[in-house]
């Protein structure tokens, strides 16, 4: 390992181990774990999409629960990969010594952050296909074009992944997670344009939140779900990869300066 924490990652494929061990151990939960990351997006569509949406007039050109729908998908996202990313992978790095048994095999720290991130994004891309299915089920979806929101939920995942990790890097406690779930976590629910347009926020809030990496997520699925492609889909794809790009070297470089030094 690399005595410069901020040295270039070096992982080897060897880090479909860690994904497939955590994958096994998840199995044993998968039905209670899956109801569990269902169980508020689901609230939220029907509690607000048939709730307030009968009050509402069409909202972009879709009923509300259409609209709320592809909000809900990219939101379910952040959160189960934010939760897997932060709680479960910090029990496994500071609780458990998961980290530290797995780095007795042939393994390096560089495969285990690795192996996290891809299992923190495929989590929460079951969680993000779901709600998206279930919006299928009930007619929400009218146009193929959703079939792109797949790999969407995927990179958004990982996006949010890298972000946990860093913040499992640098948390002492599981308190700690609480600050940012307070102050990223829910103010990007709130600015992203999740519930409501982002037109309607004010201005700066406006410029606030095309910095956050959940507005280009629901930039990119909203038009998606409803059979368009929106005209700045390279710059929304350009911005998630960045940030799922710039955060897992960052969760790695400060993992690395935690654990090895």
């Amino acid at each position: 390992m690399a005595k410069n924490p901020w040295a270039a990652p070096r992982p080897s494929l060897r880090f479909i181990h860690v994904w497939r061990r955590n994958l096994l151990v998840w199995r044993k939960l998968a039905i209670p774990s899956m109801l569990g990351n269902l169980a508020d997006p689901l609230l939220y569509m029907f509690g607000l999409g048939y709730g307030l949406g009968r009050m509402l007039e069409d909202v972009g050109g879709m009923s509300y629960i259409a609209f709320l729908a592809a909000g809900v998908v990219c939101s379910s996202t952040m959160m189960s990969a934010s939760f897997e990313a932060m709680y479960s992978a910090f029990s496994r790095m500071h609780m458990q010594k998961t980290w530290d048994a797995i780095l007795n095999a042939p393994l390096t720290l560089d495969d285990v952050l690795f192996g996290e991130l891809a299992w923190a994004a495929s989590k929460s891309f079951l969680s993000g296909s779901a709600v998206l299915i279930v919006a299928a089920v009930l007619g929400l979806i009218p146009s193929p074009w959703a079939l792109a929101v797949i790999p969407l939920i995927f990179l958004t995942g990982l996006a949010f992944a890298g972000l946990g990790l860093i913040m499992t890097a640098l948390s002492p406690s599981y308190d700690f997670f609480m600050y940012y779930f307070t102050l990223c976590v829910t103010p990007m629910m709130l600015l992203c344009g999740v519930f409501f347009p982002l037109a309607e926020l004010p201005q700066p809030a406006q410029w606030l939140a095309q910095l956050l990496p959940l507005t280009h997520a629901v930039a990119l699925a909203r038009p998606l779900v409803n059979g368009e492609l929106p005209p700045s889909w390279l710059i929304h794809i350009a911005v998630l990869a960045a940030y799922a790009g710039m955060s897992a070297y960052i969760a790695l470089a400060l993992t690395r300066r935690r654990l090895l030094q």
